[in-house]
């Protein structure tokens, strides 16, 4: 079994957090959003994953460091792929061409989820799907009455389902999804000035593929800031409900109060403060005389004397202050 992780946009909208990291490597309850994502999709696999390829854009040796290390984290080889320029989700993944060989699961590095089952690779394709109460801004599938996906619909402005894409698909054979990407390429299909997954999807259901709907139990988005804080509340009461522990053993805590879910990493120093629920503070984070809830502290930033709810806020920044709701990116200092 292979992963393949297309992550070359730019997190546009969750600047300015992505000014100095790709979004997937934001942290979720103090793991990468991309990590925590190979990790759930390594458990429902139910086969050893020999590869993970991430497609990415030119972010850096350090980058590339630390997903190859992701990779070995569950078991893998780590491989990196360079998308240059955006022209779409087919172009992306056949970035990753040499990847492309038996089965293959293809997750894109903007979503997470939970689920309670494990991957048939008996089919010869899974496309994974969530039911939405507005379908509308999503791609859906539409189903006959054996359960087989007869219809992919790109975000329909009249009901046609409510089962969204959330973005991971499996296919059975990776050579035979390579050669239908690339029929797109050649004979320049496009949709929107793109090369669309779900054209390829449609191709291969017209010449008998069958695509059967995967469900998980919950969908989380990280595509922006707020749906990234709600999405570290849900994983940390997913990670409190299977019995992690949450709170490093460095971490000082003095005359504080910690109201669980919290994450709280390695060095953490919280002096005169009440952290929680819902928040992860990055390692060596220094909070004193503060009150935070529902929030992402990264590493080394400092907290001092301010309220901070709903908020995101970067590595190595500082904040002294008494907003509500921020969003602080990297090295930033906010002082009122």
């Amino acid at each position: 079994m292979r992963i393949i992780v297309p992550m070359a946009g730019m997190g546009k909208r969750m600047r300015p957090h992505t000014l100095t990291v790709p979004k997937p490597l934001i942290p979720i309850a103090g793991k990468p959003i991309v990590q925590r994502l190979v990790e759930d999709i390594a458990k429902v696999c139910g086969e050893p994953v020999q590869e993970v390829a991430f497609i990415i854009g030119r972010f850096g040796a350090e980058v590339e460091k630390s997903l190859v290390k992701i990779a070995e984290s569950v078991g893998a080889k780590g491989t990196i792929h360079y998308q240059d320029e955006p022209l779409g989700t087919a172009h992306a993944i056949l970035c990753a061409q040499s990847a492309l060989t038996g089965p293959v699961v293809v997750a894109f590095a903007d979503t997470l989820f939970k689920a309670d089952f494990t991957l048939d690779s008996s089919v010869p394709g899974t496309i994974w799907v969530q039911k939405v109460d507005d379908p509308k801004p999503f791609g859906v599938v539409k189903l006959n009455e054996q359960g087989q996906i007869t219809d992919f619909v790109e975000k329909p402005q009249e009901f046609v389902s409510d089962l969204a894409i959330i973005g991971i698909y499996y296919f059975q054979d990776g050579e035979y999804l390579r050669s239908e990407l690339q029929y797109l390429l050649d004979n320049n299909i496009m949709d929107k000035g793109e090369y669309q997954l779900t054209n390829a999807l449609e191709n291969m259901k017209n010449k008998g593929t069958t695509f059967v709907p995967g469900r998980v139990t919950e969908w989380l988005d990280c595509g922006n800031k707020d749906a990234t804080v709600f999405t570290n509340q849900r994983y940390l009461e997913y990670l409190q409900e299977r019995g992690e522990n949450l709170v490093a053993d460095s971490a000082k805590v003095t005359n504080s109060v910690l109201i669980p879910p919290v994450y709280v990493g390695e060095g953490v120093i919280i002096t005169d403060s009440v952290v929680g629920p819902h928040v992860s503070l990055g390692n060596q984070t220094n909070v004193r005389g503060s009150v935070i809830t529902n929030s992402i502290v990264q590493q080394s930033a400092t907290v001092l004397h301010a309220n901070v709810t709903n908020s995101m806020i970067g590595n190595f920044a500082t904040v002294a202050s008494t907003p509500d709701d921020l969003s602080l990116g990297d090295y930033n200092t906010l002082r009122v």
